[in-house]
């Protein structure tokens, strides 16, 4: 008599399992948020490379932050699966040694009780944005999540990459937003087949 065949598990990773170990990238980004003048001492991390990758993740995170408002402004029904990615993404930036305000309000987050506005404390550089530009939202938002993904696993990815010029504090930092972005990846893209 043949045996009946196993269950098909699912391929990847489950979502339960992804928000679990996002949560705990939120924890290992407040553990690691020192301020800018952290790690910097090391091999292979002069403090003006530590001082200049940690600004260009700050200015980074706050550039997803205004992509994730602009996506917010125009498919307001999004709001509830967004804000809670949108509130990550400023906890990176604060992270990161750029500034937030839990008082002020964003009327793109559609949130009445007002979420935390955020402004990178260093300048924007051509090469921190990933295109298409930040301000140009898909009409759908099917599209519009599928944009927000690919800026989410571009930029976890630019941030992989910059591990090997830094070290201490800030890679660990870089490592967790960097798992923190491909999760959120993942999370935009569930259930768009």
């Amino acid at each position: 008599m043949p045996f009946p065949p196993p269950p098909r598990l699912p391929s990847g990773p489950r979502r339960r399992t992804l928000l679990v170990a996002s949560a705990a990238g939120a924890l290992l980004v407040t553990g690691c948020s020192g301020g800018p003048g952290d790690g910097g001492g090391g091999p292979g991390g002069s403090p003006s490379t530590t001082e200049r990758t940690r600004a260009r993740a700050a200015r980074d995170s706050a550039g997803l932050v205004a992509r994730y408002d602009a996506v917010l402004a125009v498919h307001v029904p999004l709001a509830g699966r967004l804000r809670p990615l949108r509130a990550e993404v400023v906890r990176h930036v604060e992270a990161f040694g750029g500034t937030g305000s839990a008082v002020g309000t964003s009327a793109a987050a559609g949130s009445p009780s007002g979420s935390p506005s955020v402004s990178a404390s260093v300048s924007a550089s051509p090469s921190a944005s990933v295109s298409p530009a930040p301000g140009v939202v898909p009409g759908t938002e099917r599209e519009a999540l599928a944009q927000l993904a690919a800026a989410e696993r571009e930029l976890a990815d630019r941030r992989t990459a910059e591990l090997v010029g830094v070290d201490g504090e800030l890679a660990r930092l870089l490592a967790s937003v960097a798992a923190a972005g491909a999760a959120h990846a993942f999370l935009l893209t569930e259930g768009a087949a």
